[in-house]
């Protein structure tokens, strides 16, 4: 299959190696600057400095050109870079490739999903989806083993992408419960936010389970007020990627939780970082459509506060693990 990735940061690099290992794939940035050092070192040094790149990958800055003949185009930027990406791509032809985005957040003032952000950008009906799950950039570059999600209302679309790109190190699963993997992508970086935050104050073990398994909780009343499945939310999008954005120490969302509980601001934490960690805008949209749709969500209320508010990190974890006891009974909507 011949892939044009777009979007050169940690995870679009990361699906280019992944990818080019089996099939004919273009990587394109916008900055020429970076294409010509990408080509020349044949590694992003910026963010994955120990994965090669393939030799069959190609680089490109045009647009055009990474796009020539390509059977599915994939964009991968930060949520902000979504919109723009797409105008690009509709401004260039009318005849574009099928896409996917691997994008996870809320847009920015609007509180829209990537999706909805694709209605508003491309055609109707033109063949689109999601890839989403339990993946760090590193270790799929690596070539280590992982396993993602496809998403899109068209499940024939998403079945037969899925078993295109499927591999036996990084296999692809089928859905077609879009909203249900995209709310689970964006929101579990808000609860590995909280995580750090406790894990850095030294909360122990079972405080980080009990956030976790709130969280779940959290995204799934959420998710299904937009009307996902909760089955969606026990897999790989939702469960898989909360444990694995919560724990792993390559998390740059849980990064951020344990910078700002050792006491630094959060500008200083992210100039520190180097990297876009999504939960850090997407907290505010997602408390913005929580409260729209009147859904509790008091972790994420919790990490709004600390983002926006400055309020103490001790005191935010404390005051959520306080909170009065509520009956389970009720699972994940309770």
């Amino acid at each position: 299959m011949k892939l044009a990735i777009l979007g050169a940061g940690a995870w679009g690099t990361a699906l280019a190696i992944a990818f080019a290992r089996h099939h004919q794939v273009t990587l394109w940035a916008r900055d020429a600057n970076q294409v010509a050092e990408l080509a020349a070192s044949r590694v992003n040094r910026r963010y994955l400095p120990d994965c090669p790149f393939p030799d069959a990958l190609k680089l490109s800055a045009e647009l055009p050109r990474a796009l020539q003949d390509a059977e599915l185009a994939l964009i991968v930027t930060p949520m902000a870079g979504l919109r723009p990406t797409l105008r690009a791509l509709t401004a260039l032809s009318s005849d574009l490739p099928p896409v996917l985005w691997a994008c996870k957040g809320f847009e920015a003032g609007s509180s829209l999903l990537p999706h909805q952000v694709v209605a508003e950008e491309l055609p109707a009906d033109h063949p689109c989806g999601v890839l989403s799950g339990p993946s760090f950039a590193r270790e799929v570059a690596q070539g280590l083993p992982a396993a993602v999600t496809i998403a899109s209302d068209d499940s024939e679309f998403a079945a037969r992408v899925a078993r295109e790109l499927h591999s036996p190190l990084l296999r692809l699963y089928a859905n077609d419960d879009l909203v249900g993997v995209e709310v689970g992508g964006a929101v579990k970086n808000v609860m590995a936010i909280a995580t750090g935050v406790a894990d850095g104050l030294n909360f122990g073990l079972n405080a980080r389970a009990a956030l976790i398994t709130r969280g779940l909780a959290e995204i799934t009343r959420l998710a299904t007020a937009l009307g996902a499945s909760q089955h969606t939310m026990m897999g790989l999008a939702g469960m898989g990627d909360l444990i694995l954005t919560c724990t792993g120490a390559l998390s740059r969302n849980r990064q951020v939780g344990l910078k700002l509980a050792e006491g630094k601001p959060l500008a200083q934490v992210l100039d520190e970082l180097g990297h876009v960690a999504e939960g850090v805008a997407t907290a505010r949209e997602v408390l913005t459509m929580a409260e729209r749709l009147e859904v509790d969500m008091p972790i994420t209320a919790a990490v709004c506060g600390l983002l926006y508010q400055g309020h103490d990190p001790q005191q935010v974890v404390a005051g959520l693990l306080g909170r009065a006891p509520k009956s389970e009974s009720g699972g994940m909507l309770d």
